[in-house]
C-alpha cells in the first residue's frame, strides 16, 4: 500500500493546529508531544471516515429520484455531521484516556472546522491543481 504524501501533509497539519488548540483553549490537553501526534493521526482517520460518508450521502442526495429519497439524505446529513463530533470524543476517550483531552462538544466542533479549513489552505498553497 502506498501512502499518498497529502496524507502525512494532512497530519502535520492536524499535529500544529492541534497543539496551538492545546495552548489557547484551557479545555484541551494533551501530556505529551507523541499523544499530541497520535491525536492527529485518530483525527486524521476520523476526519477522513466522516468526508467519505458525507459524500456518499451527497451523491445519493443527488441521485435521489424521490422526495423521500432526498429527506432520507438530508437527514442521514443532520444525524452524521453532529454525531461524528461524539465519535470523536468517544475514540479519543477510548484510545488515550486521561492523556488527551479535547473539551467538548463545541470544542471539538471549532477544532474540526479549524483542521478542515487548515487542511484545505495548505493543499491550495502545495498543489492548487490537486483535489
Amino acid at each position: 500500500m502506498k501512502l499518498d504524501p497529502l496524507h502525512l501533509v494532512d497530519v502535520f497539519v492536524y499535529v500544529v493546529v492541534l497543539n496551538l488548540a492545546f495552548q489557547f483553549v484551557p479545555d484541551m490537553i494533551a501530556e505529551t508531544f507523541a499523544m499530541s501526534l497520535l491525536t492527529a493521526v485518530l483525527l486524521k482517520l476520523v476526519v477522513e471516515a466522516v468526508l467519505k460518508v458525507k459524500k456518499s450521502v451527497l451523491a445519493r442526495r443527488a441521485a435521489a429520484s424521490t422526495g423521500f429519497q432526498r429527506v432520507t439524505s438530508v437527514a442521514m446529513l443532520v444525524l452524521i455531521l453532529p454525531g461524528s463530533k461524539f465519535v470523536i470524543l468517544w475514540l479519543e476517550d477510548l484510545v488515550f484516556g486521561d492523556a488527551v483531552s479535547l473539551g467538548g462538544f463545541w470544542s471539538v466542533t471549532i477544532l474540526v472546522f479549524a483542521l478542515t479549513f487548515a487542511r484545505k489552505g495548505v493543499r491550495l498553497i502545495l498543489a492548487p491543481t490537486v483535489r
